[in-house]
């Protein structure tokens, strides 16, 4: 079916929650709850339902206890029942594998689509969802590394440019890419909310998750959750950063949870709500998209990825990246990234040109 002739695709508001299989739960409960301040919704043996501070949906991520770490959803709120309906048949359109629940498929959610989408990935489409206590006013309860928000999700897959035409027929924007003089494009950022992305696309072999972001509200916020680690002897759960990014120009911190899933602490980044927000492009050379700072990208960031599980919780399938590769042009045999190319810098344009 081409895509004049697929129906109305499904109106998403934001990204709304992750589910991840972890291996050991009281090991990343104590990560996620202890460590890095998420609430509890509720919990049983297997399951543990976590939110930020200024959610009032039941959750914004879902651990559960399995035997293969690996992501089971990325959950989209969408702004009415009916586009529930429309998430369905969208994706059956496009001959993808789907599957239904009234009664959802995490508690607080019902009535929720999931399904297998072009890339592989486990999307899920849900409106109705049970409302909890906001606790942005609760302060008692606000912690120096206070998580507020869920931000992004970030996606590593092998063809970019494809993924980029599937999420922007289903009504994702781009708001930044990275591209070099051959017109090879390495990674996208998309949005729905009117921040600069509620998902990326990162090339790689795929399809894997790279990464689930949580904001704060202030750079003070990240430094003091990595004075925390350091304090309690975890400073190994830190991957990279704390840094600012050129991309998106927000504040970063990666951390490695116990099963080795990725999480991002992400704040500062900016406005893009405009009809005309103008596309940001930048050359893959230049070493300031990823870091502002210059600095280094440990190679393990390119690299290493969390599994994706289908519908029956089988791991996908990993196809291997053919295009050359971001890590491949940017970092030397040192492992250290360097941003010239014939020792002149490389910058970036606004409006997609280079």
């Amino acid at each position: 079916m081409t895509d004049t002739a697929l129906p109305t695709p499904p109106d998403i508001v934001r990204a709304a929650y992750g589910e991840l299989v972890v291996t050991d739960l009281a090991a990343s409960r104590e990560f996620y709850v202890d460590i890095l301040g998420l609430t509890v919704t509720a919990e049983d043996d297997d399951t543990v339902y976590l939110r930020s501070l200024e959610e009032f949906i039941h959750h914004n991520l879902v651990l559960r206890k399995g035997p293969v770490a690996a992501l089971a959803a990325l959950a989209f709120r969408v702004r009415s029942r009916q586009d529930v309906d429309r998430a369905e048949a969208y994706y059956q359109a496009l001959g993808c594998r789907t599957e239904r629940r009234a009664d959802g498929w995490t508690r607080g959610v019902r009535d929720a689509v999931r399904v297998t989408d072009p890339l592989g990935f486990p999307y899920e489409f849900f409106h109705e969802v049970d409302h909890v206590e906001r606790l942005a006013w609760r302060y008692d309860l606000h912690t120096p590394g206070a998580l507020v928000r869920l931000d992004h999700f970030n996606q590593v897959t092998p063809d970019v440019p494809e993924g980029l035409a599937y999420l922007e027929a289903l009504g994702f924007r781009t708001t930044e890419d990275i591209r070099d003089d051959e017109g090879v494009t390495y990674a996208a950022w998309l949005r729905r909310k009117p921040t600069v992305h509620d998902t990326a696309l990162t090339g790689g072999d795929g399809p894997r998750l790279h990464h689930i972001a949580f904001a704060t509200h202030e750079k003070h916020n990240v430094i003091a959750i990595c004075d925390k680690l350091g304090a309690l002897r975890r400073s190994g759960a830190i991957e990279r950063g704390p840094g600012r990014h050129g991309v998106s120009n927000a504040f970063y911190l990666y951390l490695r949870d116990p099963d080795g899933h990725r999480v991002e602490i992400y704040t500062q980044d900016y406005y893009t709500g405009d009809p005309d927000n103008p596309l940001v492009t930048w050359d893959v050379h230049d070493n300031q998209r990823r870091d502002w700072w210059g600095n280094a990208v440990v190679p393990s960031w390119y690299t290493d990825a969390s599994a994706v599980l289908d519908l029956d919780g089988n791991p996908q399938p990993v196809t291997a990246r053919t295009e050359v590769r971001e890590m491949d042009v940017t970092v030397g045999a040192d492992g250290f990234s360097y941003a010239r190319v014939d020792g002149t810098e490389r910058g970036f344009k606004v409006g997609g040109q280079l």
